[in-house]
């Protein structure tokens, strides 16, 4: 028996029963949900960095869009806290690299 214990694609469980094994699961409460999907983010960041493939990126934002739905936050809304970072502080376009700063006064 090979253990698990993480939070799956709701088709996973289908896929390994018609693959004619039998896979034992439940369903998590809201708290435990939210904190498996953050250990989930955490996972699939580490596998696009090791990784550097697209598709991992395509996980990472299945789980961003379930955390969103976890808080109760419409995309749409998150878009527009997005765009007003972009506006206020910007984005990562002109691939800006900050070494260091002076404090005022000092040389």
């Amino acid at each position: 028996m090979k253990v698990y214990n993480k939070l799956v694609r709701d088709r996973i469980p289908e896929i390994i029963e018609r693959n004619n094994e039998v896979c034992h699961t439940r369903v998590l409460t809201e708290e435990e949900y939210l904190i498996e999907l953050n250990k989930k983010l955490q996972e699939e960041m580490i596998e696009y960095l090791q990784s550097g493939e697209v598709e991992e990126l395509a996980d990472l934002e299945e789980v961003l869009r379930a955390i969103l739905d976890v808080k109760k936050v419409l995309y749409s809304d998150f878009e527009k806290i997005r765009n007003e970072k972009v506006e206020k502080r910007g984005a990562f376009k002109k691939k800006i690299f900050l070494e260091n700063v002076d404090e005022k006064g000092f040389k």
